[in-house]
């Protein structure tokens, strides 16, 4: 007859510390906590979420678009959990109220040959080639930069058409695809985090907010230090210059106006990067009674500006929501820089990137490192690995990304 193991022999739980309290440092925590850890975030600032933060207020903004994508590992992930609460529907109606701006004029299709490239696998598309190039070479030059520019949507890049042709088609496939995959929780991301919060918390986990973490050797002495901050404050965190890649510059234009009938959903710009969404067609909890909330967003090249971007969204406003700027009852906008997610160029995949695993008991994660995925998959998917790294020492990314092919991605 087996023994009953005695507490004395059992052993610890191992000390798991999570520096950054967004939606990656949140993942994992849980996962962290699930898997039998005891658990601190730090978190700097004086609230969790970090860029999937909703500001509290008249109008409930977000920074930056707030959709999930169901053909992701982290939905059936979040919904497993309850993580995901209810979702904002779109009403059929709205969904008509779509336009595409080509050549100057708004339409309602694509071009002819940027649906014919949507027909191409993603193995169909080169790494070491740039997007422009290949799709010229398939569908001719004025729906591959069309397509390309629809891309931004999913990529918050000023030039999409220079990027790797695989990194760009695989997304542009994702993000026209229909029924579409993305999905907005009612609320925002806020909500999102919230209930995330509120279910590392009834996992025991410690939440010290306001915490800065300055010495992570220190912290690794006790246990597993899992690194979830931007990679420029990982960079100087870890004191490791190595710590790079590229990623996009975006300006937002937070725009409340009164409502009118007949005013868009949204318009893509495919003469150029950038794209206006009301998101009150789905979500009627972001902004008072009688008003919509909009958001553009307009990735800037180097040289441009904030003020560049905010032109490039009222010249699409101005197409798209007839007397807007009589009807203004609030307006903000800001940059999000370097905190887009990673872009792969000509010759690179998500292999290249940081690699989550940065030896001596630390881990990266985060939307720029070693890890595959669209937008916040990739924090997810980092989250996971660095976990399962951390309490059992090997990794299972091939296990929770189904939908990626990890030999051709």
């Amino acid at each position: 007859m087996a023994r009953a193991t005695s507490s004395r022999t059992r052993p610890a739980s191992p000390t798991v510390t999570v520096v950054g309290g967004g939606f990656a440092g949140l993942t994992a925590a849980i996962a962290a906590a699930e898997g039998g850890a005891r658990v601190t975030v730090h978190e700097a600032h004086h609230t969790l979420g970090g860029r999937a933060r909703t500001s509290e207020g008249t109008y409930r903004t977000n920074e930056g678009p707030h959709a999930l994508y169901n053909g992701g590992p982290h939905w059936t992930w979040l919904k497993q959990r309850d993580l995901i609460g209810e979702l904002a529907p779109l009403p059929p109606l709205e969904g008509t109220r779509l336009r595409l701006r080509h050549r100057g004029a708004l339409r309602r299709t694509p071009p002819l040959g940027m649906l014919r490239l949507l027909r191409r696998a993603p193995e169909q598309a080169p790494v070491d080639e740039d997007f422009l190039t290949w799709a010229s070479r398939e569908v001719g030059q004025d729906a591959a930069r069309a397509a390309a520019h629809y891309t931004a949507v999913a990529l918050f890049h000023h030039d999409p058409g220079a990027l790797s042709a695989r990194f760009v088609h695989t997304r542009l496939r994702r993000a026209a695809k229909l029924p579409p995959e993305a999905h907005y929780p009612l609320g925002g991301w806020g909500a999102v985090v919230d209930r995330m919060a509120a279910r590392a918390w009834n996992l025991g986990v410690r939440v010290e907010t306001l915490a800065r973490v300055d010495d992570i050797a220190e912290q690794a002495r006790r246990g597993p230090v899992i690194v979830a901050t931007s990679l420029d404050a990982a960079r100087r965190l870890l004191k490791d210059e190595g710590l790079t890649w590229q990623s996009g510059r975006t300006a937002l234009v937070d725009v409340a106006l009164r409502s009118r009938r007949g005013d868009l959903f949204a318009l893509s710009d495919l003469d150029g990067t950038g794209w206006v969404e009301r998101f009150t067609a789905q979500d009627r909890t972001l902004a008072p009674e009688g008003q919509q909330l909009i958001q553009g967003q307009l990735p800037l090249a180097p040289h441009e500006s904030k003020a560049d971007g905010v032109r490039g969204a009222e010249e699409l406003l101005d197409l798209g929501f007839r007397d807007w700027r009589e009807r203004v009852t609030w307006r903000r906008s800001a940059v999000a820089n370097g905190r887009t997610g990673a872009v792969d160029r000509p010759g690179t995949t998500w292999r290249d990137r940081p690699a989550v695993d940065r030896g001596d008991g630390v881990f990266l994660v985060g939307d720029q490192v070693a890890a595959p995925g669209l937008l916040s998959e990739v924090s997810f998917n980092s989250a996971i690995e660095a976990v399962s790294l951390a309490l059992t020492g090997t990794g299972r990314l091939a296990t929770t990304t189904p939908w990626v092919d990890l030999k051709s991605a």
